[in-house]
C-alpha cells in the first residue's frame, strides 16, 4: 500500500517526519492462559483456574479487531501469530473459528504465515491435526529442554519423551514449518548438557531452530529465588559450541537467536525485525501502526476479564502513544541489528520517516570499533558487533540521539 507523500510536525516531536509507503502488515493474537505459571516467565499469562472461556474471548478478539479496522483499511496482512500463554490449550474448533472470523474482516494474503504457539504438554494427534485443518501452517513448539531433570527445575509440564513424540507428530500433521523453541544456560547446565539438548532437536530435523539464553527476569519465581545458573565464562562456552553445531547442521543463524533452513525463517518475527506494522488484539497485546500521522503504538488491557470487558464494549487500548522521531531511529535498530542481514539505508528511511544521514556518523564510529559492517547499500552487526549490541545501540538511546 502506498500513502501520499508528506511531511508532518507533531508538537514536542522535535522533528519532521516523511513517509513514502505503509510497512507490511501482521496480525498478533494474544491467547493469555496456561495451565501454570513457569517459574522463569515474565510473559502476560494467566494459570487457568477452571474452563478457559473460549467463546466468549474469541468474541472480546473479533470486537477488539473490528475497533482497529478503520486504522488499517485496504491494508492486506502479511501473518498472524497466535501466542501465548498457551494457545494450544484452546480447542481446535476454537481456533478455526477465530481465524475464519479473521479472515471474513481482513484481507488475509493468499499462503500467509500462521503461526500458533503450543505446549507439548497439550498436544496429541488429534488435537494437531485439527489445529492444521484449520488453517495453522506454522507451530512453535515451546520444548525448552529435552532434559527431564531441566524440564522439571523450569517447571514445565511436559517431560522429554512428550516433547520428542510432540515434535514427531507435528512434522507428520500437515504443518508446513516446525519450530523447536529451546533454551541454553539452564541451572547446572554445562557445554555437554546443552549440547546434548540441542543434538536432541537437531535429531528431528525440523525446519526452524530458536535458541535462546534463559534470563532473569523480575516479578518471575526465579527473580525471588534465584537457580544456580551457568557463569558468563561456561554460558560464552555453550553459544560458541552451540552456534557452531547448528552451523554445522545447516542451519543459518538469520537474527541473534533464531536459526533456520533455507526458506523456513519465521516471517512473522521477519517483519517485526524490520520495523514494519502490526495489531495486536488480545489481552496485553500491543500494535504498531504507521500512517501519513506518524507511528502508533497501542497496548491493550493486560488482565483478561478487564480485557473481554474492554473489548466487548470497543475499548480494548489501555495505552496509545505516537513515537516522536527522537525515538524512531533506536527502535528501529533495537529490531533490524538482531538480524545477520542488518538493514537497507531505504528500509531505514521509509519504515521511520527520516534520513539515514542522521544515523551514519554513529554507525561509522561503531564500524571503526568493528561492531557494525556499512556499505552503499545498509549497515549489518558484525559477529563481535551481536555480543555486544547494547554497546551498538546505546548511542541511539533518545535521551542521546536526534535532535
Amino acid at each position: 500500500m502506498t500513502l501520499k507523500t508528506l511531511t508532518f510536525h507533531r508538537s514536542g516531536d522535535g522533528a519532521a517526519a516523511q513517509f513514502s509507503s505503509a510497512p507490511p502488515l501482521s496480525l498478533y493474537v494474544h491467547l493469555p492462559w496456561c495451565v501454570r505459571k513457569c517459574p522463569y516467565c515474565d510473559f502476560n499469562s494467566h494459570a487457568a483456574a477452571g474452563p478457559v472461556p473460549e467463546n466468549d474471548y474469541i468474541d472480546a478478539l473479533l470486537r477488539d479487531l473490528e475497533a482497529d479496522l478503520p486504522r488499517v483499511w485496504g491494508r492486506p496482512v502479511v501473518s498472524v501469530f497466535i501466542g501465548g500463554g498457551t494457545p494450544s490449550l484452546f480447542d481446535p474448533t476454537s481456533i478455526d473459528r477465530m481465524l475464519s472470523e479473521l479472515r471474513a474482516r481482513l484481507s488475509l494474503l493468499g499462503g500467509a504465515e500462521i503461526t500458533m504457539e503450543a505446549n507439548p504438554g497439550t498436544l496429541d494427534t488429534a488435537r494437531l491435526k485439527g489445529f492444521a485443518d484449520a488453517g495453522v501452517n506454522r507451530l512453535s513448539l515451546g520444548v525448552q529442554s529435552f532434559d527431564d531433570g531441566a524440564l522439571k527445575a523450569l517447571g514445565r509440564i511436559h517431560d522429554g519423551a512428550a516433547a520428542r513424540q510432540a515434535v514427531e507428530v507435528a512434522l507428520n500433521s500437515g504443518f508446513e514449518r516446525v519450530n523447536i523453541d529451546l533454551m541454553y544456560g539452564l541451572p547446572g547446565q554445562d557445554v555437554a548438557r546443552a549440547l546434548a539438548d540441542l543434538d536432541a532437536a537437531l535429531a528431528l530435523d525440523p525446519g526452524h531452530v530458536s535458541w535462546y539464553q534463559l534470563t532473569v527476569e523480575p516479578n518471575t519465581v526465579f527473580y525471588s529465588a534465584r537457580p544456580g545458573l551457568p557463569t558468563p565464562e561456561a554460558l560464552a562456552d555453550i553459544e560458541a559450541a552451540g552456534l557452531e553445531r547448528l552451523a554445522g547442521a545447516g542451519y543459518r543463524r538469520y537474527e541473534v537467536s533464531a536459526h533456520a533452513r533455507l526458506g523456513q525463517e519465521c516471517r512473522h518475527n521477519v517483519n517485526y525485525w524490520q520495523f514494519g506494522d502490526y495489531l495486536g488484539i488480545g489481552a496485553g497485546a500491543h500494535g504498531k501502526l504507521t500512517s501519513a500521522e506518524g507511528i502508533l503504538r497501542l497496548a491493550k488491557y493486560r488482565q483478561p476479564q478487564a480485557y473481554m470487558t474492554h473489548a466487548t464494549a470497543g475499548d480494548a487500548a489501555a495505552e496509545q502513544r505516537w513515537v516522536a522521531p527522537s525515538e524512531r531511529a533506536f527502535e528501529f535498530l533495537l529490531n533490524a541489528l538482531r538480524l545477520t542481514d542488518g538493514f537497507t539505508w531505504r528500509q531505514f528511511a521509509e519504515r521511520t520517516g527520516l534520513s539515514p544521514i542522521a544515523i551514519r556518523p554513529r554507525l561509522e564510529a561503531a564500524a571503526g570499533q568493528g561492531l557494525i559492517a556499512l556499505d552503499a547499500e545498509g549497515a549489518r552487526a558484525t559477529t563481535r558487533g551481536f555480543e555486544l549490541l547494547d554497546s551498538v545501540l546505546e548511542p541511539f538511546l533518545p535521551d542521546t540521539a536526534l535532535a
